[in-house]
C-alpha cells in the first residue's frame, strides 16, 4: 500500500488529505482497525520515533502518551511500587509486574492524566494482554506498535464501539535521510535529526558535583529523548524512569520550566498520603477522580469552590483541606529529580525554579553567554549538570 486516504486534514475543511510515500515504496504501516486521521498519524509517527529511540538508548521496553504532536510523558518498563500503582490508577491490573511494556505505559499514562485524556499511544514492544487491559478502560484515540498479541488485539478492537485506531508499524523501517514539508506552498528540506542520545553524551559534567548514578543517567536520556520529539521550546522533568512534567511549545524557556515544574509538583503531590487516602464514592470514574484530585491540589481553595453537595457526591468522607503551606512542606522534601532542556538555559532563574521542584540533576546543551551564571546557580544547589553540546529543537 503506497498511500492511505484520510477523511480530512487538520480540520474538516482541509480536503483532500492523504499520507503516501513519495518514493513509490509501500507505507511501513498496516491499519488493523479504525480509520486514523491526519493528526492521528502525526502523533503516531512522532511517538513511534520516541519509543523506538528510547528502547535503543536504554535497552528497556518504552511507551509514550501523545497529544497534539507532543508527549504528555514517556517511560521505560520499570516495575511500579504499590504507591505508584495507586497513583497511576493501575493497582487492580493483574499481571502488571510481569509485563515491562505494561509498566511503561502505566507510568506514561498515569503521569499527566488530564493531558493524556484522548491520547495516542506508542509502544516499543508487542502489545500484550496486560497493556491492552489498561488501554481498554481509558479514553484514547489510537495506538501504534510493532505487533499485537491476538487476544490483546481483540480487546483493543472493542474500544470506541469497534472504531478504535490500531496501527502496526514495521520496526525495521528506516526513513530517507532527507525530509521535506511545505509551509504556505513553499517546500522546506533538511537532513533528518538522526542525532543519537546515549549515555556517552553525558560525560561533560560542568558542575563541582560530578556524581551521576546509572539510574539518573537513564532519567537524563529519557528527558532528552522526550524533548527531541516535543514541540519547542521545551523542558522536561524526569524521575524513576519516566517523564513527570513536560513544558512544551512556549516562547520563553522560563515559562517552559514553570509549566513542566508545575506538572512535576502535581505528580509528586498525587503520590502523597493525603491524596492516596481519599475515599471516593462508589461509581466515580477515573476521569472524574482525576479532575477532582487536580482541583483538590490546586492553589484555589477547593473547599470554597465546591459546595457541600458536590463533595458529598464525589466522596464517602469529605477530605481535609490540603493547604498551600502543607503542600510546600511536602514538596520541599523531594530530591533526585532530573530536568532537561532542548536548548541552553539562558538565565539562572530556570535553575532556581527547578530546585524548588526537587531537581538535583540537569542536562542541557550549554553554549549560552551566561553559562557561568547557570553553572554557579547549579553549584549553589549542589546539582549535577551535564552539557551535551547539541540542541534538540523540534518543529
Amino acid at each position: 500500500m503506497n498511500e492511505f486516504q484520510l477523511k480530512y486534514g487538520c480540520n474538516p475543511n482541509q480536503k483532500p488529505a492523504r499520507i503516501y510515500m513519495a518514493n513509490g515504496k509501500d507505507l511501513p504501516i498496516e491499519v488493523l482497525n479504525g480509520r486514523p486521521g491526519y493528526i492521528n498519524f502525526l502523533d503516531a509517527f512522532n511517538s513511534w520515533q520516541l519509543v523506538k529511540e528510547l528502547k535503543e538508548a536504554t535497552g528497556m521496553a518504552s511507551a509514550t502518551s501523545f497529544k497534539h504532536v507532543s508527549p504528555t510523558s514517556a517511560a521505560v518498563g520499570k516495575k511500579l511500587s504499590d504507591r505508584l500503582k495507586k497513583a497511576c490508577f493501575v493497582d487492580d491490573i493483574e499481571g502488571l509486574d510481569d509485563s515491562p511494556i505494561a509498566c511503561a505505559y502505566a507510568r506514561a499514562r498515569g503521569t499527566d492524566r488530564m493531558s493524556s485524556f484522548g491520547d495516542w499511544i506508542a509502544l516499543s514492544d508487542k502489545c500484550d494482554v496486560t497493556t491492552a487491559n489498561i488501554i481498554a478502560r481509558e479514553v484514547s484515540d489510537g495506538i501504534i506498535a510493532p505487533d499485537y498479541d491476538e487476544k490483546a488485539l481483540e480487546i483493543l478492537k472493542t474500544k470506541k464501539k469497534g472504531a478504535y485506531n490500531i496501527v502496526k508499524i514495521d520496526p525495521n523501517y528506516v526513513p530517507e535521510e532527507i525530509e521535506r514539508k511545505q509551509v504556505y506552498g513553499i517546500t522546506f528540506e533538511q537532513g533528518r535529526n538522526n542525532y543519537k542520545v546515549e549515555k556517552s553524551l553525558l560525560t561533560n559534567i560542568v558542575t563541582a558535583n560530578k556524581d551521576l548514578p546509572d539510574d539518573k543517567a537513564i532519567d537524563m536520556m529519557i528527558s532528552l529523548i522526550t524533548l527531541k520529539y516535543t514541540q519547542s521550546n521545551s523542558v522536561c522533568f524526569a524521575e524513576d524512569g519516566q517523564a513527570i512534567g513536560v513544558g512544551a511549545g512556549q516562547q520563553s524557556r522560563i515559562h517552559c520550566t514553570r509549566l513542566a515544574a508545575s506538572k512535576a509538583d502535581l505528580w509528586h503531590l498525587r503520590q502523597s498520603d493525603r491524596v492516596l487516602s481519599l475515599q471516593f464514592a462508589d461509581g466515580i470514574g477515573r476521569p472524574d477522580m482525576n479532575n477532582i484530585i487536580d482541583l483538590y491540589l490546586s492553589d484555589v481553595d477547593s473547599q470554597d469552590v465546591l459546595g457541600d453537595d458536590v463533595w458529598q457526591q464525589f466522596f464517602k468522607v469529605r477530605p481535609k483541606p490540603f493547604t498551600r503551606a502543607e503542600k510546600d512542606e511536602y514538596l520541599s522534601k523531594i530530591t533526585g529529580v532530573t530536568v532537561g532542556s532542548d536548548a541552553f538555559f539562558p538565565f539562572s532563574d530556570n535553575i532556581d525554579k527547578a530546585a524548588k521542584s526537587g531537581v538535583t540533576y540537569v542536562v542541557e546543551p550549554g553554549g549560552s553567554i551566561r553559562d557561568d551564571l547557570v553553572i554557579e546557580a547549579a553549584n549553589k544547589h549542589n546539582m549535577v549538570m551535564a552539557f551535551t553540546g547539541m540542541r534538540l529543537f523540534h518543529h
